[in-house]
C-alpha cells in the first residue's frame, strides 16, 4: 500500500468491517483488544512493531498493557489472516485481502518503510513449482524484497 495521498481512515474502517464479518462467519471472537490492535496496525500502512503497539495501547488506555497480551492479539490476527508478520523488520502490516488465505509476498521500501503486498498468482505458482522440482512441498512462502519505492527514488 502506498502511504502517499491515501485515505487511511477508509482503510481502517474497511479492515475492521471485514474482520468483524469474517470473525462472525468463522465463529471467532473479535474482542475489543483485538479490534484495537488491528486498528493500530492499519493506522498508517507502515509496519508496526509489537513494542510500538504496546506503547500506543498503553498511551491510549493510560494503563500499561502486558507484552503477552499484545502478542496473543497479534497471533489471533495473523491466524485469521488480518495481518502479516514481516520477518525482516520484526513488524506487522495489515492484510488487504483477509477473506482469502494466501502467502505473503512483499515489496518494502527501506527509506519510508512503505510496504506493498504482491498478489501475483504467477509468482506463487513459480515458487511452488520450483519447490516441487527440488523435491519439496510448498506449505508456506514468505518473500520480502527490500528496495526503494518510486517516491523515495525521486
Amino acid at each position: 500500500m502506498s502511504t502517499h495521498s491515501h485515505d487511511h481512515d477508509k482503510c481502517i474502517e474497511d479492515a475492521l468491517v471485514a474482520a468483524r464479518e469474517i470473525c462472525e462467519a468463522r465463529d471467532a471472537r473479535f474482542t475489543p483488544l483485538r479490534q484495537q490492535v488491528l486498528e493500530l496496525v492499519w493506522g498508517g500502512h507502515a509496519p508496526v512493531t509489537a513494542y510500538e503497539l504496546l506503547d500506543m495501547l498503553s498511551n491510549a488506555g493510560k494503563k500499561r498493557v502486558a507484552p503477552p497480551t499484545v502478542y496473543r492479539a497479534l497471533d489471533f490476527l495473523i491466524e485469521e489472516g488480518f495481518v502479516h508478520r514481516l520477518e525482516s523488520l520484526n513488524a506487522f502490516i495489515g492484510c488487504p485481502d483477509p477473506a482469502h488465505k494466501h502467502q505473503g509476498h512483499f515489496l518494502i521500501c527501506r527509506e519510508c518503510r512503505t510496504v506493498t503486498e504482491m498478489s501475483d498468482t504467477k509468482l506463487m505458482t513459480h515458487i511452488s513449482k520450483t519447490a516441487v522440482d527440488h523435491g519439496y512441498t510448498c506449505e508456506n512462502s514468505m518473500l520480502e524484497i527490500m528496495g526503494l519505492c518510486k517516491n523515495c527514488r525521486n
